[in-house]
């Protein structure tokens, strides 16, 4: 497992793997998204809702990173930022959100790469690393992940990460304009005691 700081209250998440440092990105480097969304634009088009131009600014992304970290410290989401190690380039992201307690306990994940970071196994090798500190520092029992049917590069992904395949939901999410039909995946907490 790669180094993590240990939760303490609400302290924000820091993980290290061997290339990558995942974070809670502060406000003053809104920068650094902007870049990563402005150069990946095309590239992520196909695979998440359309944007409008103001999600390109950095008024946007100043905004929007204050409120992961709101939203990480009253434990609705945990939205990780995928930086190379310098910390000054946006790799990816990795967002768990929709974050239920009580009987659920579980999360939804979503997450992109820049496209010049592509098989290279960048997002497997964060998503180890953040995978189980959502299931052993968040202590959450499921993480449920959806793809388009034809994401052949998501559907590898989950399947070696251990995502099994719970079924399809047609026109789940609206995605690039016009709603899409999903597979649904999941990963139980292999952290947790049997039943």
């Amino acid at each position: 497992m790669a180094n993590q700081e240990r939760r303490v209250g609400n302290a924000l998440p820091r993980i290290r793997t061997d290339r990558t440092v995942l974070c809670l990105l502060k406000p003053k480097y809104a920068e650094l998204m902007v870049r990563f969304r402005i150069e990946n634009k095309h590239h992520l088009t196909r695979w998440e809702p359309s944007r409008t131009t103001y999600f390109y600014t950095p008024v946007f992304w100043k905004a929007q990173l204050a409120a992961n970290i709101k939203r990480f410290q009253s434990g609705e989401s945990c939205c990780l930022v995928m930086l190379n190690h310098e910390e000054n380039e946006v790799l990816g992201v990795c967002n768990f959100t929709q974050i239920a307690r009580g009987t659920m306990q579980s999360c939804q994940l979503g997450y992109s790469l820049a496209a010049s970071h592509e098989g290279q196994g960048l997002m497997q090798e964060a998503l180890i690393s953040a995978i189980d500190y959502v299931f052993l520092e968040l202590e959450l029992h499921r993480i449920m992940a959806s793809y388009i049917p034809d994401n052949k590069r998501s559907a590898d992904l989950l399947s070696r990460l251990g995502f099994e395949i719970e079924g399809q939901a047609r026109q789940y999410l609206r995605i690039d304009g016009s709603w899409q039909d999903h597979v649904l995946t999941a990963l139980i907490n292999p952290f947790e005691p049997g039943p």
